[in-house]
C-alpha cells in the first residue's frame, strides 16, 4: 500500500468536538510585509527589454507578474504593454486589461483589447469576451453586444463562447437556451439552470435543468437539494446512465446511503456495484449491503473492487462465514491477502484462539513482508520493545520496517523513534544518522520537523515555535499543468484562475474516473478558485492510487511545483499577518492551524456549530468577548474569525507558559482535558506526551498542525529549503 500523505481527519472546533492554490491566493501580499514580492524583482520594469522577445520565453516576466497583486504589478505591466507587439507585450496587455476591468475601469481597458484578438491568437476568444465586458463597463452596451455576437460568429464552437451566450442571454433568453444545449458543463449553464429552477415554480424542461445541476453542478453548495428533487419527481423516468450520474453526485457530496440506492440502479461495473453495496453499508442497510457485495463477487470476480468488497462483507456476517470469505480473499487476491489475514487474526483473538492469531500474524510477516499490515505489526512490536526499555530490539524492528515498508505511512514515525531509542542507548552518531534519514526520505512528514528540531535546526520546538518569525520566499512563476488545452495553460500561467477553471469544467469529461494527471489538474484549479476543501483532497488522495502505472504517474506529478504549493497555499495572508503580529504568534503556525481547522473555507460549519476559518464555537466567541475588548461578532467574516481565533490561541499559550504542544492540543481538545493529561503524568518528554494523547483526533491534530507548519517552512523558507536539499543531495544511496 502507498504511504498516505497528510492528515485528512475531520476538523475539530474549539470545544474539541469533531466537525472538516497556489491559485490567486498566492498573489496576496500583506501590508505587514510578512509575504514578500513573489517575483523577487526589485525593479521589474528594468527587465522589460530582455523579456520582450518573440517566441515562448522560458521565464516570462508577465507570468511572474501574474503572481503579484494588481496594485504591485500595474507599473511594470504598463511598461511592457507600451513596447512593440511580442508575446510578452500581448500578455501584459491582457493581464493589465483584466485588472482594469476588475477595478471597475473598463473604459481604460478598451484600447488595450481592441486589436488583441489578432495580436494574441492563443487567447483570441477570451480577448473578445473581455473586450465586450470592458465596453459594457464603459456604458456602451450596444457595442458590447456586437462584440459578443462576433465571438459567436468566429468562435461559436469553443467552450469559452459560453460566456458570450450568457451575456447576450440577459437580454435575449433564447441565448441561454443555446448555452444550456451547447455547453451544459459550462459554469454559466449551471448558473442559468439554478436561476431557472429557483425562480420558476415548474420551469419547462425541469428534468433537463435538474440533470445539469446533478452532472455539472456538484461544486454548487445547494446541489443536493436539486439531486433530491430529480430523484423525487423523475426517478421513474431516469435511465441507468442517469442513475449513475445521480449516484456520483451523492457520493461526491458524501451522501453515501442515497448514493448506494442510486448506484444500485446504474449500469453494472466493479466501481458501481462496490459503491452500491458500500453506500448501503454506511446507510445501515445491512441486508442490501450483503446482497450487493455478493453480487459484486458474482459479476466481477477478478476486480480489485471485489477484494475490498469481500473484506467489507466479512464485517457484516457471522465470524465463521467471515473467516471463509477472508480465505477467499487470501486465495484470489494476493494484493489484499495481508489485510484479510490481519482480519482473520483479529477474529481468532476474539474467539480466544491467541495461538492461531499469532500464527496468522507471523504469516503476514513471512509471506507479505512489504504490506501495510506487516508495517503495523513491526511498529507495534517496536513500540512494545521500546516501552520495555529493550532499545536494541526496538531499533531492530524499526530497521525492518524501514527496509521492508519504506513507503508506508508509519516509516517516518518509526525512523524518528529509532533515533530516540538510539539516543537512549547512548548511540548519538546513530541517532543523528536516523534523524537525517527521516528528513531526507520523508521531508513532508510531521516527524521530519521533529527530527529537524532535535538536530538543532532553526525550526523551533514545542516550547519556542510560538515566537519565531520565519522568512518566506514565494514562487516566482507557475509551470504548465499536465492536462488541459493550450488556452487553459495560458490562462493558468497568467493567474486567470476563474477563466482557467471555467474552461476546465467543459474540457474535463472524465470526472467519474479521472486519470492521475486529470485529477491533479482538477485539484490545482479548484484551489485556484477557492474550492480548497475539495481541491486539496483531490491532490492528497492521489496517494491512494494502487496500480503500479498510476503510482508512477503520481510520483511524477508530485515533482510538479504546484503539487505541494496547492496543498500548502497562503489564503488570507494579510489578515493572518495582522492578527499574528497583534498576538505575537508565529504566522506560519497560525496558517497551519487554520489549514487544518477549515482548509481555509470561511463559511464552513462543523457538526456541532464550530464556525469559519479557525472553527470558533459561538459560545467560545461569547466567552472571548467577555474576557477582552474584542467586539468582533460575525464568525463568517474572515477578519472577525481570525481575530477571535488568534486571541484564543494566544490564551491557550498563556495557560501553558507558551508551550505550543499543550496550547495547540488545548485549541482542539479544550484546556481541561490537556490539564488532566499533564497531571496524569507517565510520559518522559514532549514526544512521549504527544504519542500518548488519549484522544486519537487530538493526537492526529497535533501531527497535522505541526506537520503543516513544517511543510510551510520547508517549501517557502529559503534557509530550511536549502538544508533539506543539501541533505537529500548527500544521500549515501
Amino acid at each position: 500500500m502507498r504511504r498516505r500523505l497528510g492528515n485528512w481527519m475531520p476538523w475539530i472546533g474549539l470545544s474539541g468536538a469533531t466537525a472538516l492554490g497556489l491559485g490567486a491566493t498566492l498573489a496576496l501580499v500583506d501590508a505587514a510585509g510578512w509575504l514578500p514580492n513573489p517575483s523577487g524583482l526589485s525593479d521589474p520594469a528594468a527587465d522589460v527589454e530582455s523579456a520582450t522577445v518573440m517566441g515562448a520565453p522560458a521565464d516570462s516576466l508577465v507570468w511572474s507578474l501574474a503572481l503579484q497583486s494588481p496594485e504591485t504589478r500595474a507599473e511594470s505591466l504598463q511598461a511592457i504593454a507600451a513596447q512593440p507587439v511580442s508575446e510578452e507585450q500581448v500578455r501584459a496587455r491582457y493581464l493589465l486589461a483584466q485588472d482594469l476591468i476588475d477595478q471597475g475601469r473598463g473604459g481604460a481597458a478598451v484600447p488595450l483589447l481592441e486589436t488583441l484578438p489578432e495580436d494574441f491568437p492563443e487567447l483570441a476568444v477570451h480577448s473578445r469576451i473581455q473586450l465586450g465586458k470592458a465596453q459594457k463597463a464603459s456604458g456602451d452596451t450596444e457595442t458590447a453586444n456586437t462584440t459578443w455576437q462576433t465571438v459567436l460568429q468566429q468562435h461559436g464552437e469553443h467552450p469559452a463562447s459560453g460566456e458570450a451566450l450568457y451575456q447576450l442571454g440577459q437580454q435575449e433568453p433564447q441565448q441561454w437556451d443555446q448555452l444550456l444545449q451547447k455547453f451544459p458543463a459550462h459554469p454559466r449553464s449551471v448558473e442559468v439552470a439554478h436561476k431557472r429552477l429557483v425562480e420558476t415554480a415548474q420551469p419547462p424542461d425541469e428534468k433537463g435543468l435538474l440533470l445539469i445541476m446533478t452532472r455539472h453542478g456538484i461544486y454548487h453548495p445547494d446541489v443536493l437539494t436539486f439531486v433530491d428533487l430529480l430523484v423525487e419527481k423523475y426517478g421513474d423516468q431516469l435511465t441507468p446512465e442517469e442513475w449513475q450520474d445521480v449516484g456520483f453526485a451523492y457520493w461526491e457530496r458524501q451522501a453515501y446511503k442515497s448514493a448506494g440506492n442510486a448506484y444500485s440502479q446504474a449500469p453494472a461495473s466493479p466501481q458501481v456495484l462496490y459503491r452500491a453495496a458500500r453506500g448501503s453499508q454506511i446507510g445501515e442497510q445491512r441486508a442490501a449491503a450483503i446482497a450487493g457485495y455478493y453480487r459484486l463477487d458474482a459479476e466481477f470476480p477478478e476486480a480489485s473492487e471485489t477484494a475490498l468488497g469481500l473484506i467489507r462483507l466479512s464485517y457484516l456476517v457471522d465470524k465463521e462465514t467471515a473467516l471463509q470469505i477472508l480465505d477467499q480473499v487470501v486465495e484470489r487476491f494476493p494484493e489484499r491477502a495481508a489485510e484479510a489475514l490481519a482480519e482473520q487474526a483479529a477474529i481468532m483473538a476474539s474467539l480466544d484462539s491467541p495461538d492461531t492469531a499469532a500464527q496468522l500474524r507471523e504469516r503476514i510477516l513471512a509471506e507479505y513482508s512489504g504490506s501495510e499490515e506487516a508495517a503495523k505489526l513491526r511498529s507495534q512490536y517496536a513500540h512494545n520493545a521500546g516501552d520495555a526499555g529493550n532499545w536494541s530490539a526496538a531499533i531492530q524492528w524499526a530497521d525492518q520496517l524501514l527496509a521492508e515498508n519504506a513507503d508506508d505511512e508509519l516509516a517516518p514515525e518509526l525512523g524518528f523513534w529509532a533515533a530516540k531509542w538510539a539516543l537512549q542507548s547512548g548511540d548519538e552518531s546513530g541517532a543523528t544518522q536516523r534523524l537525517e534519514q527521516v528528513i531526507r526520505d520523508y521531508p513532508e512528514s510531521y516527524f521530519a520537523w521533529r527530527a529537524a528540531s532535535t538536530l538543532g535546526w532553526e525550526v523551533g520546538d514545542f516550547q519556542t515555535v510560538r515566537s519565531l518569525q520565519p522568512d518566506i520566499a514565494l514562487p516566482t512563476q507557475r509551470q504548465p499543468l499536465p492536462a488541459g488545452s493550450d488556452k487553459l495553460q495560458e490562462l493558468y500561467l497568467l493567474g486567470q484562475d476563474k477563466d482557467a477553471w471555467t474552461l476546465w469544467q467543459v474540457e474535463f469529461e472524465n470526472a467519474q474516473d479521472p486519470s492521475v494527471t486529470e485529477q491533479f489538474t482538477d485539484g490545482v484549479l479548484r484551489v485556484g478558485v477557492g474550492d480548497n476543501l475539495d481541491g486539496m483532497f483531490m491532490i492528497s488522495s492521489l496517494d491512494w492510487r494502487d496500480a503500479p502505472d498510476e503510482q508512477a504517474q503520481q510520483a511524477e506529478v508530485q515533482q510538479h511545483p504546484a503539487y505541494w504549493q496547492t496543498l500548502y497555499p497562503f489564503p488570507y495572508s494579510g489578515l493572518i499577518a495582522k492578527w499574528s503580529a497583534e498576538r505575537q504568534l508565529n504566522p506560519l503556525l497560525v496558517t497551519a492551524l487554520m489549514r487544518q481547522e477549515s482548509r481555509f473555507e470561511p463559511q464552513i460549519r462543523s457538526v456541532v456549530g464550530a464556525a469559519g476559518l479557525m472553527q470558533v464555537m459561538p459560545d467560545t466567541a461569547d466567552w472571548i468577548r467577555s474576557k477582552s475588548d474584542i467586539t468582533a461578532a460575525n464568525l463568517d467574516d474572515p477578519n472577525d474569525n481570525i481575530n477571535l481565533g488568534t486571541w484564543y490561541l494566544d490564551y491557550t499559550h498563556e495557560e501553558y507558559s507558551n508551550h505550543s504542544l499543550y496550547a495547540v492540543a488545548s485549541y482542539n481538545a479544550g484546556p481541561g482535558n490537556v490539564a488532566d493529561w499533564i497531571a496524569r503524568g507517565g510520559y518522559v518528554d514532549d514526544d512521549d506526551f504527544a504519542d500518548k494523547i488519549p484522544f486519537p483526533e487530538t493526537k492526529n491534530y497535533i501531527r497535522a498542525v505541526f506537520g503543516g507548519y513544517w511543510n510551510y517552512l520547508r517549501l517557502y523558507n529559503p534557509a530550511i529549503a536549502r538544508q533539506v536539499e543539501r541533505l537529500q543531495q548527500s544521500d549515501p544511496k
